[in-house]
């Protein structure tokens, strides 16, 4: 059982039992879904067509800042849960993400879809705003 509650008047927090009898305060966090895209650049990834197979659905994907990237100040580095690199966050997409993520919020993506077409896996995805 938890219960939302403020603590100090500045964050919220949620009061919680683990149903072991053991309970305590922690704080309060939710992802926020912000947009879907796709991931840039598969075609440019070596051994792409390999990686395709152990990317699924639902797969979390964590992304990186790249200030110094030399074609593109708001550049956003994707990158699975083994730390291979897929691609970037299309350069039409990336400028409010790299914002936040330079502002220290935590930005991460979801694999809602992926496809073969010719020569590019197409990964469709989810950005969302971890906050706390």
């Amino acid at each position: 059982m938890s219960d939302i509650i403020k603590k100090n008047n500045d964050y919220l927090r949620i009061k919680y039992t683990d149903g072991h009898g053991l309970s305590g305060i922690k704080p309060f966090q939710r992802d926020i879904l912000l947009f879907d895209t796709h991931i840039a650049g598969t075609t440019h990834i070596e051994g792409m067509d390999e990686l395709e197979k152990h990317i699924h659905i639902g797969d979390r994907l964590e992304f990186y800042r790249q200030q110094d990237n030399p074609y593109d100040t708001n550049a956003i580095e994707i990158r699975n849960d083994m730390n291979v690199k897929l691609g970037y966050v299309p350069k039409a997409d990336n400028i409010v993400f790299s914002r936040l993520m330079d502002a220290g919020k935590l930005l991460y993506g979801k694999v809602i879809s992926k496809e073969i077409l010719d020569n590019w896996v197409k990964i469709r995805i989810e950005i969302y705003l971890h906050e706390i």
